[in-house]
């Protein structure tokens, strides 16, 4: 029985790291748009078309990684709809308050008054405000939350542990790139509050869709009230 249950785990394991690894790289597939179409000048509108296109195969081939519980998931999430909705509605409210409250702290220390990654998504949306609903709004909640939510709670079965980790990696690799001072790190507090809410969401409503749906909502209001 324990030989069975450690394979399950190995198996959970190898397949959240090929489903880490693709979000990572994922990037590199705007390479073969690139050499297919001789490329050499790209500019902020065409940036966001190849992003799209790579989150787009991105998103694909995660799905298809977990299509199986995916499916289970969302006939789940349609059966209980409202419970659910009012699940994700809670912890996306205290992630909210907690985001806002830590962004108000980290202001009073900086005159940037915004994240370095904040700063590089609103740029895009100047370029191309519709491709940027699409990519920012619903592509890239769809695979972060299946690569920082559902991956990770299959090999992590502790509620905390799975919280706590996918929040903290989420919130880094939204920071990571562009850290520009010292001040810029303590962004992870945010994004991570909001990363960790959401994964208790998914371990309270025992769906990965509640999550996707409340990750959706918050990233298409922030990208709309960006473009207005």
């Amino acid at each position: 029985m324990k030989q069975i249950q450690n394979k399950k785990w190995l198996i959970s394991f190898c397949k959240a790291m090929i489903c880490f690894l693709l979000f990572w790289f994922s990037t590199y597939l705007q390479l073969l748009p690139i050499w297919l179409f001789h490329i050499t000048k790209i500019t902020d509108s065409l940036k966001i078309y190849l992003t799209l296109f790579s989150n787009v195969i991105l998103v694909i081939l995660l799905v298809l990684l977990y299509w199986k519980d995916l499916k289970k998931e969302a006939i789940h999430f349609i059966k209980n709809r409202s419970s659910c909705f009012d699940i994700g509605l809670k912890y996306w409210t205290v992630g909210l308050f907690i985001m806002m409250g830590s962004n108000l702290i980290i202001n009073l220390f900086s005159s940037q008054h915004v994240a370095g990654n904040e700063q590089a998504v609103q740029s895009m949306i100047t370029a191309l405000p519709f491709g940027m609903l699409i990519c920012a709004g619903i592509l890239a909640p769809i695979s972060e939350e299946i690569t920082f939510r559902k991956a990770f709670r299959t090999f992590l079965p502790n509620k905390w542990v799975f919280a706590i980790l996918s929040g903290l990696v989420f919130g880094g690799l939204h920071v990571v790139g562009n850290i520009s001072n010292f001040i810029d790190v303590f962004y992870i507090v945010p994004y991570g509050a909001l990363g960790t809410c959401f994964a208790l969401a998914y371990e309270e409503s025992d769906t990965v869709f509640t999550s996707i749906t409340f990750h959706i909502i918050h990233n298409t209001i922030l990208t709309l009230l960006s473009i207005l």
